[in-house]
């Protein structure tokens, strides 16, 4: 799994000009599942992102996390995450899990992070079309890669 995670003052997502999710203050968690993510992924992931102290303290150090902040957490599938550029121009997807692999783990996904932060994560709409908009608060974004575990 791959998630670029930022850091937002707010964002939402609409689909066919209908606002499906918005929040105010935490993080937008753009998700890709490969085909070889499985359980193990799931759970290191949303530790992580659940966890990642990218939140200024009083000191105006990174150094709390979406729980200490009490913020919330949008989660958007985005399959292109795993687009490989190595021949040519046109990106191929061959390591994206296909939906029927992909929805469940996506669904788990945001169900293991709605139980750790104890609230209902928003989401967008898995493979529809979708207009993100966003203020990213730093910026701040992180790449987290459930396959490279650096």
């Amino acid at each position: 799994m791959r998630a670029i995670i930022q850091r937002v003052k707010n964002t939402s997502v609409t689909i066919e000009k209908k606002c499906v999710a918005k929040i105010d203050h935490g993080l937008l968690v753009l998700l890709g599942i490969e085909h070889k993510d499985n359980a193990l992924d799931i759970d290191w992931l949303a530790n992580k992102v659940t966890g990642l102290r990218i939140f200024n303290d009083e000191s105006g150090k990174m150094n709390r996390s979406v729980l200490d902040t009490d913020g919330e957490i949008i989660i958007v599938s985005q399959f292109t995450l795993h687009a490989s550029i190595q021949k040519g121009f046109r990106p191929s997807f061959i390591k994206a899990a296909k939906p029927e692999q992909a929805i469940p783990i996506y669904n788990s996904f945001i169900q293991t992070c709605e139980k750790k932060i104890g609230k209902i994560i928003q989401t967008g709409v898995f493979g529809a079309h979708m207009e993100i908009a966003l203020v990213n608060d730093g910026p701040v974004t992180i790449l987290i890669d459930s396959l490279n575990k650096e």
